[in-house]
C-alpha cells in the first residue's frame, strides 16, 4: 500500500491509498466465493457457475463493489494511522481507480483535529452566579408539593375557569369536513395547559356544564400535518364536567404529613437547606460555564464541517435513544411532532459546535499547562463509579482496556483544566 496526504482548506485533508493489484484481485476472488450461490447461469447449478463465466455474462465489474468495499475496510485505517494525523471523521471516500489486474486507487477526504490558538485563558473576567435562597423559592416549593399533593373537587354551581380539568366532546371540522384525529369523547383538558392548538382553552373559559359551543382556531403552519397547516378549523365542544384543583393548607399537619417533621417552621429549614446546596451546585456549574465560554471567546480556532456533522449525528442518535427507552421509536416522534432528522439536527448544530470549542479549548488548556492526571485520580474516579453504580471496583476496573483508561485520563484531565481556569478567573458581583 502506498499513501499521498494533501492537505485541505478549513483542517481537512485527502489520503491518496493505491492498493496493489494482486490484493484487489484477491477481495475480487474472495467476493466471487461469497456470492455465486446467487447467481443462475444456464447448464450450471446454482453456486457452481465458474468465475469467468459469471463475468462473461454479468461484465467484469460486477464484482466490484465487494471487493473494494472488503479492500477499503482493511487498508484505510492503516493509512489513517500512517497518514499522522489526528483525524475526527469519518472518511469520505472516492474510488478513482477501479479494475482487474491493475493498482486499486481511492481518496478519503477526513476532518483533521483543529489547532487552538488560546487568547487570555488565566484571570479571566465574570460575574459570578449568586446563590442565595429567598422567601420566593420557598414558597415556591412549597406551592409545588402543595399542588402535588392536591386534590380534584367537582364544581357544580360555577363556569369554567383558568387552571380547571375539564372534561369535554370535541368534533373537528375544516371547510365543513370532519378531519382524522379531530373527534373526541370525554375527553380531559386542563384549562392553561396549552395542550390545544391556538386559542381553544381560552375559549372554553367561561362555560358552564352541559353548555356546547364552537370553539374556532387556526392550525399552526409547523403543524406536523400537511393538509391542516395554516387552516382555520371549527371544533363543536360539550363542557360535560369541572374539577379545580383544592390545595392543602400550608400548616402543621401539611408539613407533617409531606416531610419527617412536625412544624412548618422545621420544614422550612430542612428545604432552605437542601436548595441552598442546590443553588451552590448550580451557581458552581455556571461559574464554570462562564469561564470557558471567556476563554473559547478569547480563542481561535477554525472547525471543519465534517467534524460538527460528526457531533450532530452523534447527538441525534443519542435523543433517539432516549426516546426508544422511554418507550417511542423516533419514527413514532417525527410523525407525531412534524419533525425530521435533519430539522432536529439543525436545532441541535448550534449544541455541537460549543460541545467541539469546550472540548478543543480545554484541551489546549490542559496541553499548555501541562495537566496530567496521574493513576491516583483515576483510582480515585473508579472509586466514584462503585459507589454511583452500586458494583464491586474491581469488576469495573475489569471494563477498562488501555484505550478507555487512556481516555478517562483524558477526560479527568480536562476536569482539572476547568479546575484552574475557575482558580484564576476573576469574579466580579
Amino acid at each position: 500500500m502506498s499513501l499521498q496526504v494533501e492537505k485541505l482548506e478549513k483542517n481537512t485533508a485527502k489520503l491518496t491509498i493505491e492498493v496493489p493489484a494482486e490484493k484487489f484481485d484477491a477481495a475480487v476472488k474472495n467476493a466471487y466465493n461469497k456470492s455465486k450461490s446467487r447467481f443462475n447461469i444456464p447448464g450450471f447449478r446454482k453456486g457452481k457457475a465458474p468465475f469467468e463465466m459469471i463475468k462473461k455474462m454479468y461484465g467484469a465489474g460486477v464484482f466490484f463493489e465487494d471487493a473494494a468495499n472488503e479492500v477499503i475496510d482493511e487498508s484505510y485505517p492503516d493509512a489513517a494511522k500512517e497518514s499522522g494525523l489526528v483525524i475526527v471523521s469519518r472518511p469520505t471516500v472516492d474510488v478513482t481507480q477501479i479494475e482487474e489486474g491493475k493498482d486499486f486507487i481511492y481518496t478519503a477526504v477526513v476532518a483533521v483535529k483543529p489547532e487552538v490558538t488560546l487568547g487570555q485563558y488565566k484571570g479571566v473576567e465574570v460575574q459570578k452566579v449568586k446563590a442565595d435562597v429567598t422567601d420566593a423559592d420557598i414558597d415556591a416549593e412549597i406551592n409545588s408539593v402543595r399542588n402535588k399533593n392536591s386534590r380534584l373537587v367537582t364544581v357544580e354551581d360555577r363556569a369554567v375557569e383558568n387552571g380547571d380539568l375539564v372534561t369535554i366532546d370535541f368534533d373537528g371540522y375544516v371547510d365543513g369536513k370532519r378531519f382524522d384525529g379531530g373527534k373526541g369523547d370525554d375527553y380531559p383538558l386542563t384549562i392553561g395547559s396549552h395542550t390545544f392548538i391556538d386559542t381553544f382553552e381560552e375559549q372554553l373559559i367561561g362555560k358552564n356544564i352541559g353548555e356546547e359551543c364552537d370553539v374556532n382556531v387556526t392550525f399552526p403552519a409547523e403543524y406536523h400535518v400537511e393538509e391542516l397547516k395554516n387552516k382555520p378549523a371549527v371544533f363543536k365542544v360539550k363542557v360535560k364536567e369541572i374539577q379545580r384543583k383544592e390545595l392543602p393548607e400550608a400548616n402543621d399537619d401539611f408539613a407533617s404529613e409531606v416531610s419527617d417533621f412536625d412544624t412548618m417552621e422545621e420544614y422550612k429549614k430542612d428545604l432552605t437547606e437542601k436548595l441552598q446546596a442546590e443553588k451552590i451546585e448550580a451557581a458552581k456549574t455556571a461559574d464554570e460555564d462562564k469561564v470557558v465560554a471567556k476563554v473559547i471567546e478569547n480563542a481561535t480556532m477554525e472547525i471543519p464541517d465534517q467534524m460538527v456533522e460528526e457531533q450532530v449525528n452523534g447527538m441525534v442518535n443519542d435523543y433517539a435513544r432516549r426516546l426508544e427507552s422511554q418507550g417511542i421509536s423516533f419514527k413514532q416522534y417525527v410523525e407525531i411532532t412534524g419533525m425530521t432528522a435533519e430539522k432536529i439536527g439543525e436545532q441541535m448544530k448550534p449544541q455541537a459546535i460549543k460541545r467541539i470549542q469546550t472540548r478543543l479549548v480545554l484541551e489546549a488548556v490542559v496541553k499548555a499547562e501541562n495537566i496530567q492526571a496521574d493513576d491516583a485520580a483515576v483510582e480515585e474516579q473508579f472509586d466514584k463509579m462503585a459507589e454511583d453504580f452500586k458494583m464491586d471496583k474491581e469488576q469495573i476496573k475489569g471494563m477498562f482496556g488501555e484505550e478507555q483508561i487512556a481516555q478517562l485520563k483524558e477526560d479527568l484531565a480536562v476536569q482539572k483544566a476547568i479546575d484552574f481556569l475557575v482558580a484564576e478567573a476573576k469574579f466580579v458581583d
